[in-house]
């Protein structure tokens, strides 16, 4: 801080030594501020957050620290804090590095966002660069990071100068958090609101994990049958509090089959249009917000109907003019899953007819799905076959003992592929309501006489895989009226819908009325809800509203209307949408409305 002051006296001085020059006076300077925090790295990471880094002792430019961070794939080893600054206000960066391609830039500016570099810095070299904040600009974020495979860097006496903030009090320390909904890999918390905090930060044993703009939050990515100590803290422009007394909550037994570890408790599946373009526009996979915890390539396809052989051949510049190239969709990818995203290939749609009619045509299709996922470093894959992919032969009447080829080679296929991954493969389902729920009333064509081989075609196949599933997300859109637990048809356009076709899968339901060959139930966890993203993305859309009112049915039971479940289910994982797209293209509706129910 001395140093700062002293280059800015002199500075001064030589302004004002310039005849007709007034305007830097001496209460202007006296109004400037380092306003960076640990710009030395004296205390360690504190005020940072890097995606690679540390504090070394040497080489330091001053003090006895300096931070030294290392690109590793594709992440550049970005070290960055955000500033309070004033509005409409000009403001200097300047700060040491040493190394290959050393970047220091300031983003958010609400004006130009700047930064500064050297190719190479064998010693200390200062970067400086200067901006001026927006009408509207309240804070800023300054960072410091390297390149790609080019080795680490180091940085050191960072600052940003300029006018400083009216002072303020950090608010006081929050009441002691209540445990909510714990499961056995996250922790639901809740506490009074503190007056004067602008947010708040949620410890775990110690450490800050995350941020919460509200008096709620859920901390997810835990083990297992572990206990844990949280506690909060109110934040405000002037700084942190003190933190709350700690509480003690214990993760509930491992996760049922299929379910990663990692996976939030409640989580937003979306599909993006990968290898197509439509009116919605295409929208790169680097652009999908931080909302989409499950993200879903759409789609890999058959070279024929009956071969087995999965292509992915991404959309075309002539069709999308924006798409990214190879290397970045793959950089992209890595990104999302180190932002603890899960990334799928999904097979199948509405255009891709998959028949598995021959153990030639499984094999086919483990080994070419195996190639998509090594090709693109994918977490796992996502089965939505439409159409006459699944049917039933007229005697195939038991779903837990399924005859039919395309059937127990399209079981036999996931098997193999869930074996050669290992336990973390995720696997999720977006069949249609008619082939899953419309068993209820018929499966199969001949113990239930003609009616249509497709209806309940899902059921085998689920049943079969329930102990790899991850996600069952049925499609409650572009259908006809389904008859629910309650024997009343229920037609598109409302929660109801979405309300008796969830309910189903949560309390089991026997097939085609035969009170001896019952469906049993999913767990909760394993369910999301479908529905299109916007009215352009298919039949059935719902608004915000009707979503809410389904998903507080299912989870808390109010606001069920004349449908009466058979349970609560808090645990519900979540909602799945066609698509992320569509949601772009509506303004984010879905997805926000989403991260504002479960906060």
């Amino acid at each position: 801080m001395d140093r700062v002051r002293s280059v800015l006296a002199l500075c001064a001085a030589t302004v004002l030594a310039v005849p007709g020059i007034t305007a830097l006076s001496s209460a202007a300077r006296a109004a400037d501020a380092d306003l960076a925090r640990n710009g030395g790295f004296e205390a360690g990471l504190d005020g940072w957050t890097c995606t690679a880094g540390s504090v070394v002792t040497t080489p330091v430019r001053s003090g006895g620290s300096a931070l030294k961070a290392t690109p590793a794939g594709s992440d550049n080893a970005r070290c960055a804090q955000t500033v309070t600054v004033k509005p409409d206000s000009q403001y200097t960066l300047a700060g040491y590095v040493r190394g290959s391609y050393a970047y220091l830039g300031a983003s958010g500016t609400g004006t130009t966002d700047v930064s500064a570099w050297t190719q190479s810095a064998p010693d200390w070299q200062r970067l400086t660069t200067t901006f001026r904040t927006g009408p509207s600009t309240s804070k800023v974020t300054i960072y410091t990071h390297g390149w790609y495979g080019t080795g680490a860097y180091h940085a050191d006496d960072i600052s940003l100068v300029g006018p400083g903030v009216d002072a303020a009090q950090p608010p006081a320390a929050p009441t002691a958090p209540t445990v909510g909904t714990v499961t056995s890999t996250s922790v639901a918390l809740s506490w009074p609101a503190v007056p004067g905090a602008t947010g708040y930060a949620i410890h775990r044993n110690g450490t800050r994990i995350q941020s919460a703009n509200g008096t709620s939050a859920t901390v997810t990515g835990l083990s297992p049958s572990t206990a844990y100590s949280f506690q909060i803290t109110a934040v405000n422009e002037a700084g942190e509090s003190a933190k709350s007394p700690a509480v003690t909550a214990t993760t509930t037994s491992g996760p049922g089959g299929g379910d990663p570890s990692d996976l939030p408790a409640h989580a937003l599946v979306g599909y993006l249009h990968a290898s197509f373009a439509n009116g919605s526009g295409y929208t790169r996979m680097a652009d999908v917000p931080d909302s989409w915890d499950v993200i879903d390539l759409a789609f890999g396809e058959p070279t024929t109907t009956t071969s087995g052989d999965i292509r992915f051949d991404r959309c075309p510049a002539t069709e999308c003019p924006n798409v990214e190239s190879d290397a970045e969709f793959k950089a992209a990818i890595k990104a999302k899953q180190a932002a603890g995203k899960k990334v799928l290939i999904s097979i199948g749609g509405q255009n891709g007819q998959v028949q598995l009619t021959t153990t030639a045509a499984r094999d086919t299709f483990v080994t070419s799905v195996s190639k998509i996922i090594d090709t693109y470093g994918l977490d796992g894959l996502d089965i939505d076959f439409e159409g006459h992919s699944l049917s039933l032969n007229a005697d195939d009447t038991d779903f837990k003992n399924p005859k039919t080829p395309v059937i127990v080679n399209l079981v036999s296929a996931v098997k193999t592929l869930k074996a050669k991954y290992g336990a973390d493969f995720v696997l999720t389902m977006a069949p249609e309501t008619f082939f899953v729920q419309l068993g209820y009333q018929y499966y199969g064509t001949g113990k239930w006489g003609g009616q249509d081989p497709r209806a309940g075609a899902y059921l085998p196949v689920i049943h079969a895989l329930r102990d790899d599933l991850t996600l069952l997300h049925v499609q409650d859109y572009n259908s006809g009226p389904i008859m629910g637990l309650d024997n009343q048809y229920h037609s598109m356009g409302g929660a109801d819908f979405h309300i008796a076709m969830t309910d189903m899968l949560l309390t089991g339901f026997p097939v085609a009325g035969d009170a001896n060959n019952v469906f049993p139930p999913l767990r909760p966890d394993q369910i999301a809800i479908g529905m299109p993203a916007t009215t352009n993305a298919g039949n059935g859309h719902v608004p915000s509203a009707e979503t809410n009112k389904a998903l507080d049915c299912l989870t808390k039971k109010t606001n069920c209307g004349p449908y009466t479940t058979h349970g609560t289910w808090p645990a519900l994982r979540g909602l799945m949408t066609w698509s992320i797209n569509w949601d772009r293209f509506g303004g984010w509706e879905f997805s926000r409305n989403f991260d504002n129910y479960f906060g």
